[in-house]
């Protein structure tokens, strides 16, 4: 075993991939505004996903759940779901422990759908840790979120292509994802895409363009203008960190992206970004979860 930020990680290798029987996962989340108190009110699950308790680092009306995946990564063949509601006026924080490790596909596609509803006056925030794709991953991942007209929500991601600190590279392999947000029954953002490594992905300069790390920020609600979009990349642009980001302003949603080498500047960078935009859209102060930070 070896110890990473304080927690035993199993050591894999290509024969226990192989011999793994695939997970079915599910968890099924609710949350219920209390007079004023997020109350996290549903909490189903089945097979190796789980939720810690309700945390109220904030506020009491700010209710941040742990997302936890016991078995420490997502091996060929795996299936999780996971869906959240937050109902009206609540406002609920997903994140996760650590990042998520996709092994390589053995021949099986590994699969994750994520879908999140947020009720009238309603705030939902999306922001797990780093996900990392082994070399040979094979990943479909879909995210579909349904807003009531007056709800908010910050969805983020880290992706990081191979295990660059150990000198792997995504040479071969499949990433495939879908994300619609629909606001008020109407569709607000909707992309779709996969990298397929083989086919020269990874360099060419419409993909990643020689980059292993991409992050982005969807941020859905009132209150975004040019004034906004102009101190985002303002503030981004001071910290002078390395790689590539922009951001772009499409009335109710603002898309920010960042393209670089090292995982620790696009989280350097998705908090800078969380901490403009926190405010603005959600009228609430950036918060660090404790989690991130161990």
């Amino acid at each position: 075993m070896k110890r990473i930020s304080g927690q035993a990680e199993p050591v894999v290798t290509a024969a226990s991939e192989a011999r793994h029987a695939p997970d079915q996962a599910r968890l099924a989340l609710g949350f219920t505004d209390d007079g004023g108190v997020t109350r996290l009110t549903r909490r189903q699950h089945f097979g190796p996903l789980r939720v810690q308790k309700p945390l109220y680092p904030e506020h009491a009306s700010v209710c941040h759940a742990v997302i936890v995946h016991p078995p420490g990564g997502i091996v060929g063949g795996d299936q999780l779901d996971i869906s959240a509601e937050v109902g009206a006026g609540a406002h609920a924080l997903l994140t996760t422990p650590g990042a998520g490790k996709w092994y390589r596909a053995h021949g099986r596609q590994s699969q994750q759908a994520v879908r999140l509803q947020a009720q009238a006056g309603a705030t939902l925030e999306w922001l797990p840790q780093e996900t990392i794709f082994f070399d040979a991953a094979d990943v479909r991942m879909t995210h579909e979120v349904e807003l009531a007209a007056d709800a908010a929500y910050i969805g983020a991601e880290i992706l990081c292509f191979g295990r660059t600190a150990s000198g792997e590279v995504f040479q071969r392999g499949s990433v495939a994802q879908r994300t619609s947000i629909r606001r008020g029954g109407k569709l607000v953002w909707f992309e779709q895409g996969r990298l397929q490594a083989e086919q020269g992905a990874m360099t060419g300069p419409l993909a990643l363009d020689g980059q292993t790390i991409c992050a982005t920020l969807v941020a859905v609600g009132d209150g975004m203008d040019n004034a906004l979009l102009s101190q985002l990349r303002q503030h981004i642009d001071a910290l002078g960190l390395e790689g590539r980001s922009g951001a772009t302003l499409m009335k109710q949603v603002l898309v920010a992206r960042y393209m670089g080498q090292s995982s620790l500047v696009a989280r350097q960078w998705l908090h800078a970004a969380w901490h403009v935009l926190r405010p603005a859209v959600l009228a609430r102060q950036a918060a660090i979860p404790r989690i991130w930070n161990t």
